[in-house]
């Protein structure tokens, strides 16, 4: 039987250690270097330990090889015999070792991410700090530009509201939550009738007209927080009304109790009056146009009617019970066609001729007529005419006619006497001649005043006027492209008050002259 050696086999193994041990010290070296390079990273610190075991692992298994192979090859087999269990042993143990790690690893790899992970939470509560304590050190350095550029902000943006507040045209006021004024603008001021703050406190809620509207206001303002364009009738210091717009906030505390109110009020007394007047023009206008046609239906049958009547005035006798009674109708048909007559004035039906005239002229004539009459009545003609009147385009018939209405309107306002001053100027910034009459008599009652220009509306007892002075009056000043006004109490501007009586305006438009094309050096 043919035997194998056994040599190939003793020499592979032999090298096989050899190899082991130094593969085994080159990854411990690699190992090492990794961690010197990297001290804090666990993985590479692991590596070296698991090298390190199998280096001594390898040491322990390549030399029990080495060993027993040369015992075996020198037949001391008895000695290797004796040395195997320690040599296995040995072995054992070190297999332990590397087990042991790799079974810690994972525990390991997870206490290492929980270092890391406090160790990254560490680096950016240091961070912060630092960052925090350089800002500290800026702001420490740079507090005093820091505080004067706040400043300056601060203020900047105070006067930005200031002078909104106080050149505002509308009331800005605010006030607590009982409604006492805590500031004000002067435009408010103004508008409540006061030339400066007073020194008792003053209450929003006292300026409201009635009390329907203030109970509005106010459930608005505690229901809803606010209220927008609310039209309110305010009642000023003085006791005159004006209308306002106005639209408020309540102020809140942090707990959302409402500790104020705030808000901006619109004077619209102007345009109320504005509205007023247009509205009052196309009324004016729609009766003109009733007038004109009533005025023309009208004229016929009384044309038929007078002339019937002067024909039959041939056929009785100048004494007789006949004659008298034509002359009767005779007499009450004219009457009628005047009254015809002033309705196609007051519809401006009728036109006449226009020409330059000086208004001083036409006042002087009508005076003239009318100045014995009012004398022997106890009233006085008080005349303040600027003589440097410009002139204006009017009819003389129809301006006299006007002027004549409006004295006898208020001669008849001046029942036991009293002062009539007639004024005329210049409004320039109107292009305008006013004519201005004021009596001192009882004067025009509010609830009346926008109602006296309308056809056959009179206060006047029966017979002593139709009611269609001032309307046609009204329609002439319409044709003409002015305008009359009235105003009743009077205002005295100088005492801030108003005294008994009226005043009617009259203005009448410029003459526009035209400029020449060149100028003669």
């Amino acid at each position: 039987m043919t035997t194998l050696s056994l040599y190939p086999t003793i020499i592979a193994d032999v090298i096989g250690s050899f190899i082991i041990i130094i593969l085994s010290f080159l990854s411990l070296r690699y190992a090492f270097l990794l961690t010197n390079q990297h001290p804090e990273n666990f993985i590479w610190n692991f590596l070296y330990y698991l090298c390190f075991a199998l280096a001594l692992f390898a040491i322990s298994r390549a030399v029990g090889h080495i060993v027993k192979q040369f015992l075996l090859l020198t037949n001391n087999r008895a000695t290797w015999q004796l040395l195997s269990p320690f040599s296995g042993g040995f072995n054992t143990l070190m297999m332990i070792s590397v087990s042991a790690v790799t079974i810690y690893y994972r525990k390991g790899v997870e206490a290492f991410r929980l270092v890391e992970s406090n160790a990254e939470k560490l680096r950016i509560a240091n961070t912060q700090r630092i960052n925090a304590a350089n800002e500290m050190i800026r702001m420490n350095l740079h507090l005093e530009e820091i505080v004067n550029e706040r400043t300056a902000e601060l203020s900047q943006s105070e006067k930005k509201f200031r002078h909104f507040f106080e050149n505002s045209r509308d009331m800005v006021y605010f006030c607590d939550k009982n409604g006492f004024i805590s500031d004000i603008n002067k435009s408010g001021l103004q508008m409540m009738g006061f030339k400066k703050l007073p020194k008792y406190n003053l209450n929003i809620h006292s300026f409201f007209k009635e009390g329907e509207t203030l109970e509005e206001y106010l459930l608005s303002l505690h229901h809803v927080g606010f209220v927008r364009d609310f039209e309110i009738e305010m009642k000023r210091q003085d006791g005159t009304i004006c209308n306002v717009l106005l639209t408020a906030n309540t102020i809140l505390n942090k707990s959302g109790e409402i500790t104020g109110c705030e808000g901006i009020a619109k004077d619209m007394t102007k345009i109320k009056r504005i509205t007023s007047t247009l509205v009052s023009q196309e009324k004016m206008a729609s009766i003109g146009q009733l007038a004109a046609g009533v005025a023309h239906e009208i004229n016929t049958p009384l044309g038929i009617i007078l002339g019937y009547s002067q024909l039959m005035q041939d056929d009785f006798p100048a004494d007789s019970e006949e004659m008298e009674n034509l002359k009767v109708i005779e007499r009450q048909t004219r009457a009628c066609r005047n009254i015809v007559a002033d309705l196609l004035k007051f519809s401006r039906q009728t036109e006449g001729i226009r020409e330059e005239l000086d208004l001083n002229e036409i006042l002087t004539e009508v005076l003239t007529v009318t100045e014995h009459t009012l004398n022997l009545d106890f009233i006085q003609i008080v005349q303040k005419l600027n003589h440097s009147l410009p002139t204006v385009v009017c009819n003389a018939e129809k301006t006299r006619q006007v002027f004549f209405n409006i004295i006898n309107n208020a001669h008849h306002a001046m029942e036991n006497g009293g002062e009539l001053t007639i004024v005329t100027r210049v409004e320039e910034h109107t292009r305008m001649v006013v004519v201005s009459f004021q009596d001192t008599g009882k004067g025009i009652p509010q609830n009346i005043q926008k109602r006296i220009f309308e056809p056959f509306f009179t206060t006047k007892s029966v017979g002593k006027g139709t009611g269609l002075g001032l309307s046609v009056s009204y329609g002439i000043m319409e044709e003409y492209g002015g305008s009359i006004s009235v105003e009743s109490p009077v205002c005295n501007k100088d005492e801030n008050s108003t005294v008994p009586g009226t005043v009617i305006c009259l203005r009448f438009p410029m003459v526009k002259k035209s400029r020449p094309l060149f100028t003669i050096p």
